[in-house]
């Protein structure tokens, strides 16, 4: 196709739909816009990160497809160096779960060159700390109590805690909570925990989330872990989830050390939306990686990155796995 077969007007609709990129390789754009184009895309040496590769479980089809023995050996043969484990009512890792339960999975993680990086859990949605039912309040701090457990059993010293929302659009028929209200609630379920989290040596990581009304700035959530005045509290920094308005690499900086352990979610912009369905692979997205580890590296953060993801594949799931771990690879500079 001949670049004078498109005026500007359609050279700039087609860009945008199908990206310069596509339409250069295509022969489809002048010359010069291909040379800028192509020198954009040129690979340069990365700067090598002292950070760790971790995969949420989230991201395998577990347990449907998988066990759990079967997900910690993909992973580890994937190159990953630790791996976040998930809370739930029921399974391997829940109530039902008794000590020496728990201790054989963090056994089995490490026997295959694996740590638990932490421990993360959906139940603070169903049992937020801000529900308008007190019965399911005091559920989700019971529920926070044996989380705290199960980490310091697994050895891990990080559990992922969602502090709230004001108003979660995926859960239409609860009532909204005020935001005094919502952080009354949030700010007395946190302090309830940090005796028995200090005593277990378990951090608990409060992480910004997306579309909850609550906590939506660093400057607010600076204030409100260190409001606890307690080192047991502490911030689970998620790069997608603020992504729709923010940009994580303005966020890290002010955060600073308060951050303990690290969400790593793809997001573009360019789908104009906000659910699960709208993160993405690692590198498929329009998050700035070199600026946010840049970010990363300042502070002096050293811990995990963990890939976050909420659909795996139904067919050959491990392909997930093995290219988040290549991603990252990349990323840390090294490869």
């Amino acid at each position: 196709m001949s670049e004078k077969s498109f005026n500007r007007r359609e050279m700039m609709g087609y860009a945008s739909v199908f990206g310069s990129a596509f339409l250069a390789s295509q022969g489809s754009f002048p010359q010069s816009a291909q040379a800028a184009e192509s020198n954009s895309l040129r690979v340069s040496p990365s700067k090598k990160y002292d950070m760790k590769k971790s995969i949420n479980l989230w991201a395998l089809p577990y347990p449907k497809q998988m066990s759990l023995k079967e997900c910690f050996e993909l992973c580890a043969d994937a190159g990953f160096e630790g791996i976040e484990v998930n809370f739930d009512l029921e399974g391997d890792l829940s109530p039902e779960s008794s000590e020496n339960d728990i201790i054989a999975i963090g056994k089995m993680a490490r026997q295959l060159g694996l740590k638990i990086s932490g421990v993360c859990s959906f139940l603070f949605w169903p049992y937020a700390f801000t529900h308008e039912d007190p019965a399911k309040r005091a559920k989700g701090v019971e529920l926070a109590g044996k989380m705290i457990r199960a980490a310091r059993l697994l050895e891990t010293d990080n559990l992922l805690v969602v502090p709230g929302s004001v108003y979660a659009p995926w859960l239409p028929d609860e009532p909204p909570v005020p935001h005094d209200v919502a952080l009354r609630r949030a700010s007395e379920a946190v302090k309830s925990l940090i005796p028995q989290a200090a005593k277990q040596g378990v951090y608990l990581n409060i992480e910004n989330i997306f579309a909850n009304g609550f906590l939506h700035s660093p400057q607010e959530m600076n204030q409100f872990v260190d409001s606890f005045k307690s080192d047991h509290v502490r911030v689970h920094f998620d790069t997608g989830n603020i992504m729709q308005y923010h940009f994580p690499e303005h966020w890290i900086p002010l955060l600073g050390k308060r951050t303990k352990n690290i969400h790593l979610k793809e997001y573009s912009k360019k789908t104009h939306e906000f659910n699960l369905d709208a993160f993405r692979l690692l590198l498929d997205g329009t998050t700035n990686w070199p600026a946010v580890l840049d970010a990363l590296d300042k502070v002096g953060y050293r811990g995990y990155l963990t890939f976050e993801y909420f659909n795996p594949f139904p067919h050959w799931p491990e392909a997930i796995v093995y290219q988040t771990s290549d991603a990252m690879d990349r990323m840390l500079g090294r490869k």
